[in-house]
């Protein structure tokens, strides 16, 4: 009788030890495997390359390395003796096009005066074209002059954003040339956290889900919520080779690795005082309504475990043969 009860018992402490292991095993697999959250995410952001619109020689620089600047703040300026002559000679020439225009308008209008006796109709016209062409170039000149003027303003060169000075090399005495990037400012307002999931977990993503950042370094969690998932990551079988053949690699039939698509997370808010760079390393975590985790009951644990087991579902229902043609 005592060796039949600890039997039992034993097969008791057994089976209950097997059911212990069980959950935890399945819990275990959810967490690591199916729920949506990831170690492999990344802060970024976007980068302002600034180039001057005009060439000339760099005079004063105003920032220095790792400066936050504002956005219309003077960043360095070309040296301006070649475009302010510009705008003085394009405002002689607007002086000298005004008074050749108000003496061809003005004998313009005494011809109009005068009666087809004293001035022929042929006449009247040569002198109405003669204004009109003085007034075109009046109007050119005009132009002229404003472009100068906003060439001389271009000679200072401002941030377009509200960010941070990264990688200065520049020094008075370097050549700015129209069009070429040579100082670059990293947005403050466009950070943003790539979170690359495995494509097992996208099923349990959605847009304005809320989701929580951890930084490496950082006891403080940051918040924010999905943005977007992106459609579409490269392949190398899609490489051509050969002929324009596409180039496919082999791959272990019992082998296959998820792959990771990138999730673009939005920050909802910075602390204050709190240093972030573009390349942190972050883990992302999707979160409920409630803010908190989302727990699945065993038995949806164990659903999905038969999902994934069994190719994500049962085989569709197999089509009728074509007809023959």
């Amino acid at each position: 009788m005592f060796k039949r009860a600890q039997r039992i018992m034993r097969l008791s402490l057994t089976l209950s030890l097997l059911g212990v292991a069980t959950v935890v095993g399945v819990t275990l697999w959810d967490y690591y495997t199916a729920s949506p959250w990831t170690r492999n995410g990344q802060i970024r952001a976007q980068v302002a390359n600034i180039a001057p619109r005009i060439s000339g020689q760099i005079i004063a620089i105003a920032v220095h390395d790792n400066q936050f600047v504002h956005k219309g703040d003077i960043l360095y300026e070309v040296d301006p003796f070649d475009f302010r002559i510009a705008v003085a000679s394009a405002q002689a020439r607007v002086n000298e096009r005004m008074a050749d225009m108000t003496l061809k308008l003005s004998q313009h209008a005494r011809r109009q005066q005068l009666t087809n006796l004293s001035a022929s109709a042929e006449e009247k016209q040569t002198f109405e074209a003669t204004a009109a062409q003085a007034k075109a170039l009046y109007g050119e000149a005009v132009a002229a002059l404003s472009q100068a003027q906003i060439n001389l303003e271009r000679t200072k060169i401002r941030s377009t954003v509200n960010g941070y000075i990264t990688n200065l090399t520049m020094r008075i005495g370097d050549f700015a040339t129209a069009g070429q990037a040579n100082i670059h400012i990293i947005d403050a307002d466009s950070y943003w956290v790539d979170g690359y999931f495995e494509e097992t977990k996208l099923w349990d993503i959605h847009i304005n889900d809320l989701t929580r950042i951890d930084l490496i370094g950082y006891q403080k969690p940051l918040s924010g919520h999905v943005e977007s998932i992106t459609r579409g990551i490269a392949t190398a079988n899609a490489t051509p080779s050969t002929q324009g053949l596409p180039l496919v690699d082999p791959v272990y039939t019992w082998v296959r690795l998820a792959q990771r698509i990138p999730v673009r997370i939005k920050i909802d808010s910075i602390p204050e005082g709190e240093t972030i760079s573009a390349g942190m390393t972050a883990t992302v975590t999707i979160l409920a309504d409630d803010g908190h985790r989302p727990r699945l009951s065993l038995k949806d644990a164990l659903e999905r475990f038969k999902a994934r087991l069994f190719h994500f579902g049962p085989y569709p229902a197999q089509k009728p043969n074509p007809p023959a043609i």
